[in-house]
């Protein structure tokens, strides 16, 4: 059985993800989540009507020993699952100015973006590498490329994603593993839903903030087969306002 794992997949650009990964691939859907058990809970409702299995394992990536142990369980009870598709998404903000934030929202944020991409992606690396075929998508932020004021914990956690994103891509292209990153700038979700709209849309050539699904098509193409020459990239999903 062919298996996508989506960290954080529970709602917004995960759950979104998570589904077309599963509508247009055909994968069934392996996803994290930290808290909200409701919303994991119909997410795994909504993907399993897309005719696939799907499982929900609640947990912190950015904790290793948390990772690990419940990774390890749900391959020992899954040892038929091939795992060939890694999506980084799990991510948080704690926004505020540099001078005054404090060292754990410095942390956490940290935490959560890089060493749950360390986490994870290192988990699952070595079976990509020995089947020889493998996707690894990291989401990334506007903020990653650009930089955003009263985001330098978040700036710093996604630009240091992209970075690595490049390193490992070089690493392991022999072994038709590729690794990019999707950088969106303002799309509709639980993270943008308290900004200003309509001031920000005068900044966006597009005149608009961008949909989940969109971010979502753009992913499951580059975890198709299609996106085989296409490695170490960033790709950029924001209506034209970093170009």
């Amino acid at each position: 059985m062919k298996y996508a794992i989506i960290t954080g997949g529970s709602r917004g650009l995960g759950k979104a993800i998570a589904l077309q990964l599963a509508k247009d691939l055909n994968y069934h859907i392996l996803f994290t989540f930290k808290s909200n058990q409701e919303a994991a809970h119909n997410a795994k409702a909504e993907i399993e009507a897309c005719g696939v299995a799907c499982e929900a394992l609640q947990f912190d990536v950015a904790n290793k020993e948390a990772t690990t142990q419940f990774f390890d369980a749900w391959m020992k009870e899954n040892p038929d699952a091939q795992i060939e598709v890694v999506v980084n998404n799990a991510g948080i903000t704690k926004d505020g100015l540099f001078m005054w934030m404090p060292e754990e929202d410095w942390n956490s944020v940290i935490q959560t973006s890089l060493q749950g991409f360390y986490n994870v992606t290192q988990y699952f690396l070595k079976s990509l590498l020995k089947q020889r075929y493998g996707r690894v998508i990291n989401m990334v932020s506007l903020s990653g490329m650009k930089g955003t004021p009263g985001q330098t914990n978040y700036s710093a956690a996604k630009g240091a994603v992209i970075a690595a994103t490049k390193a490992l891509a070089q690493e392991i292209a022999k072994r038709k593993v590729t690794v990019n990153a999707v950088a969106p700038g303002f799309i509709h979700s639980d993270m943008t839903k308290d900004l200003d709209e309509k001031e920000l849309k005068k900044l966006i050539p597009a005149n608009r903030f961008g949909e989940a699904q969109e971010v979502a098509d753009l992913v499951s193409f580059l975890a198709s087969k299609k996106s085989s020459y296409i490695t170490g990239e960033v790709i950029n999903i924001n209506g034209g306002i970093y170009s």
